[in-house]
């Protein structure tokens, strides 16, 4: 398992996803840009909303073997993504309230997306089959 803590700000997501890709080398372009676009959502939101006004720390944990699972975890406020309801998709986009669909759109990405609130931390793993 390889780890990275790293401060939660915007200014850190390529130093975040330079560390993911140094770690998923082996994988078609298909998944790596799958992994992408899931890593650059959640480390994004957790950069702007999980200490907000203060500031902290994320540490991403990446194991890969038969799959590739990534792990955030952040101190910030407990907060389940994977609580919030389902956006309609059908409703056009003044008809639907904001947010929701970077959730929506990591767990259609990836093979399973999990939450749990460990005392005062926050992790999230997501899984990609290789």
């Amino acid at each position: 398992m390889k780890i990275l803590s790293i401060e939660a700000k915007l200014e850190n997501l390529t130093q975040v996803m330079d560390f993911i890709n140094a770690n998923i080398v082996e994988c078609i372009p298909k998944i790596q840009n799958q992994i992408n676009i899931a890593v650059d959502e959640i480390f994004s939101n957790i950069a702007k909303y999980a200490y907000r006004p203060e500031k902290g720390s994320v540490t991403v944990r990446i194991m890969v073997d038969d799959l590739i699972r990534i792990e955030f975890e952040d101190k910030g406020f407990a907060y389940n993504p994977l609580d919030i309801e389902t956006p309609d998709t059908s409703l056009s986009v003044s008809e639907r309230d904001v947010g929701g669909l970077g959730v929506l759109l990591v767990k259609n990405l990836m093979d399973s997306v999990h939450y749990k609130r460990i005392g005062d931390k926050n992790i999230l793993e997501i899984q990609k089959k290789i």
